[in-house]
């Protein structure tokens, strides 16, 4: 929500509130209609929970006028009081936790019984476990916690604007911390697995029927990821984007979250693509989201997202001709005012039938009621009997511990600095401005966590003889104190630093322009280095890559790991593998780009690169620049091997009429994916196994990551691609065999530049670590 709307939205919401207050919000008792006990509402149709919710939601709707319809199409929807309908906010936050980031934002309150909620680390962090079981269950505490607050009456919505699932395209965007990094498979299996824990169904999917625990949104759709960067911002950015682009980035992972997490919300993003505002875009809302991939729920502006389509970008020539485009797109809510403002007009001016107005309130009103707010009493309802005591509760900042010990990333250690004796290490030096602060803990929209340790603190309980320094008096470093950091390095016998990025640096609307650690951070940390009786322990905070060539090849520095933003629990979890109680085995989820990739400007979206022009390309998959570190890069305590299984299968036969098959402009024979059929689709699919050893002495937890490639990369073609990842837990000495099955249509094929998936005849390669097996696909 841009600030000059924050007073007069603060304003509205106060008054919106204090009209129901009496009915509503008084007790401790969550915000419900049907009451059984209340005789003019349990004989409306819509309160009758055996019929189907279409049906309800028909009767509900059909009760309304025009005004009390368009008071229902913002994101704090007003009471209905003669129908019993309570006051409905539609923005709550629960990124990684349940969240409440500003006085604005009336979903949540941490103003009762309950007062924190467990903060996991930022989703990038997360996502370098690559386990998608421990995002759901991730997802499934967030639900549940966001349930539990609800019960107890600190709750006037269930809808969570949450997960962000853009990829993370260009470095020094400020949100690319939200994300689950740059590649789409693994944002859509994110995306599918908080989703699924978020809304009560099962890990696998297919379980959840109509209720829901709580709602997730994906956003942003589509193509968003630059805040404000050089004079441009989010609010006018048009990105141009190729087909062949959205196809196998951009789209993927809301297709994902669509059809296999099942989410019942989409967020539609800020920004125009190709020169179509996103929530004014038709074919994307309508025709793509709900008719291609069969979304069924509701979808909402970001704020102020419907203002800017006639404000700021003049796409629209009035604002009731913006309200028109936006409801006859297929968008339902508005996150700001301006539905509320020009949608009667707009209908009185004929520039938008009711019946527009009505679809949108099916949607929304369909997901309150799969909710169970209007099934009558909560406590009587699935979900009812989740109490206070389950949020925060020991299981669940376990799993905050948990999460953070498995995404953090260990970037070097070459002779094996890490882990530090607890016996051997006397004195400790911790030196750095992210040692000390638990809120740098916790990256954006998080909510108040159950309780924090921080690095400081989480090593002070291996070492009592600890010094800290800050070293500088904030991240952005503008000036150090080098000199009394080096005073302290000299008299301990090991140093640990832990530096990088904070939100000053990085957050919604501040991209950066630079990839270095900022200010003097540099010059400090070599200072340190140089001073310290052995080599010293570096540790980034940051959710988007640095620059740290430096660090990387300089000899006084022995270690260096990646933190993120690692929650509540991340200092512990930090502690833990820097003194040996926890084996890292996080993976980086993006490339770490060196500085010289800002010249590259942030506003071209092609993911491809272009030779002629120098133009690089863009992440693991297109970029062929030089790296500080890739894409999948992560060391461990252990060293793993891969084999894979020599019965795996080496040739495909996708067999077609000769007029499926076409020649590109290379006389390559391919054949597009909707011309080969479901069916053989389907015959063909395929396992690997891979057999995993731990040959190290301790016991780890791995991620193994499958890739493929084209026996000729280029041509538009990736160097490589994901197409599969799990983790193995594995004790020293031990081997294990784990899985992947692969579909030749989903995993061997990629667009053409219609954005029409094609597959193309000849040899691929799988590549697990330093392995590589030949596949052949034969027409």
């Amino acid at each position: 929500m841009r600030l000059q709307n924050l007073c007069l939205r603060i304003l509205i919401l106060i008054a919106i509130h204090t009209t129901s207050l009496h009915l509503y919000v008084e007790s401790t008792q969550p915000p419900y209609s049907c009451d059984s006990s209340d005789p003019s509402t349990k004989l409306y149709p819509f309160c009758q929970t055996k019929l189907p919710i279409s049906q309800r939601v028909e009767d509900l709707v059909s009760r309304l006028t025009l005004d009390e319809k368009v008071s229902q199409l913002v994101d704090t929807a007003p009471a209905i009081p003669r129908l019993g309908i309570p006051a409905y906010e539609w923005w709550s936050e629960a990124l990684h936790g349940v969240a409440l980031q500003t006085t604005v934002r009336q979903g949540i309150r941490f103003n009762g019984t309950i007062r924190f909620a467990t903060s996991f680390p930022q989703v990038i962090l997360t996502a370098a476990s690559f386990d998608a079981h421990l995002w759901y269950r991730i997802g499934q505490v967030i639900g549940k916690e966001a349930r539990g607050i609800y019960n107890a009456g600190q709750a006037t919505g269930m809808t969570f604007w949450a997960p962000n699932i853009n990829i993370f395209r260009d470095p020094r965007w400020g949100r690319g911390q939200e994300t689950p990094g740059e590649d789409p498979l693994v944002a859509g299996k994110y995306a599918v697995s908080y989703v699924r824990g978020v809304q009560g169904d099962s890990f696998g999917g297919g379980t959840l029927g109509e209720q829901l625990q709580a709602s997730a949104c994906c956003k942003h759709f589509t193509a968003y990821d630059l805040d404000k960067w050089k004079g441009m911002n989010r609010f006018v950015f048009d990105a141009q984007v190729t087909l062949q682009d959205l196809a196998d980035t951009y789209q993927p992972p809301f297709q994902s979250c669509i059809q296999e997490g099942k989410a019942s919300g989409i967020m539609c993003a800020y920004n125009r693509v190709n020169g179509v505002p996103n929530c004014a875009d038709y074919n994307l809302l309508s025709k793509k989201a709900r008719g291609q991939w069969g979304f069924y729920g509701y979808i909402t502006s970001d704020c102020d997202a419907v203002a800017i389509i006639h404000d700021d970008q003049g796409y629209a020539k009035s604002p009731e001709d913006a309200v028109a485009d936006v409801l006859k797109a297929g968008m339902d809510v508005n996150c700001g005012d301006y539905l509320k403002n020009y949608t009667k007009s707009a209908v009185k001016k004929k520039k938008l039938p009711e019946s527009e107005i009505d679809r949108a309130l099916h949607n929304l009103f369909s997901i309150r009621m799969r909710l169970g707010l209007f099934n009558g009493n909560p406590t009587k309802q699935p979900y009812g009997n989740i109490a206070p005591d389950q949020v925060c509760s020991q299981e669940h900042q376990a799993l905050a511990l948990k999460a953070a010990q498995d995404g953090i990333v260990l970037l070097k250690n070459p002779d094996k600095l890490l882990p530090l004796s607890k016996l051997e290490t006397k004195s400790l030096a911790v030196i750095g401005p992210n040692a000390n602060n638990s809120t740098k803990l916790l990256g954006n929209y998080f909510g108040p966590p159950c309780k924090t340790v921080t690095p400081l603190q989480g090593l002070q309980n291996y070492i009592k003889n600890t010094r800290y320094h800050p070293g500088c008096s904030r991240v952005a470093c503008s000036s150090a104190s080098i000199n009394q950091a080096v005073k302290i390095a000299k008299g301990a016998d090991q140093v640990i630093l832990v530096m990088g990025l904070d939100q000053t640096q990085e957050k919604e609307e501040q991209d950066r322009v630079d990839l270095v650690l900022p200010g003097k951070q540099r010059e400090l940390i070599t200072a340190v280095a140089k001073a310290a009786k052995k080599p010293v322990v570096l540790v980034l905070f940051c959710g988007g890559p640095v620059d740290v060539s430096f660090a990387k090849y300089d000899q006084n520095i022995g270690s260096i790991i990646w933190a993120g933003y690692p929650g509540e629990a991340g200092g512990t979890a930090l502690a833990q593998i820097i003194f040996g109680d926890h084996n890292p085995g996080g993976r980086l989820p993006m490339t770490w780009y060196p500085q010289d990739f800002t010249k590259v400007p942030m506003t071209d979206m092609r993911m491809r690169p272009q030779l002629s022009s120098g133009y690089p390309g863009r992440t693991y998959r297109f970029y062929n620049g030089k790296k500080v570190f890739e894409f999948g890069y992560g060391l461990s305590y252990s060293n793993y091997s891969y084999e894979l299984a020599s019965d795996t299968q080496n040739k495909l036969y996708l067999r077609a009429s000769s007029n499926q098959i076409t020649k590109n402009s290379n006389t390559i024979r391919h054949k597009l994916i909707s011309n080969i059929g479901k069916e053989l689709c389907e015959k063909t699919k395929f396992t690997v196994t891979v057999r995993v050893k731990n040959h190290g002495e301790m016991a780890g937890k791995h991620p193994v990551l499958l890739f493929v490639r084209q026996a000729n990369p280029g041509n538009e073609r990736p160097i490589k691609k994901l197409v599969g990842f799990q983790t193995v837990n594995l004790n020293a000495g031990e081997n294990a065999e784990i899985q992947y099955e692969l579909s030749p249509c989903e995993h061997l094929s990629s667009p053409d530049d219609r954005g029409m998936m094609v597959m193309e005849e000849g040899s691929q390669f799988l590549l697990i670590g330093d392995k590589e097996y030949p596949i052949t696909i034969i027409f």
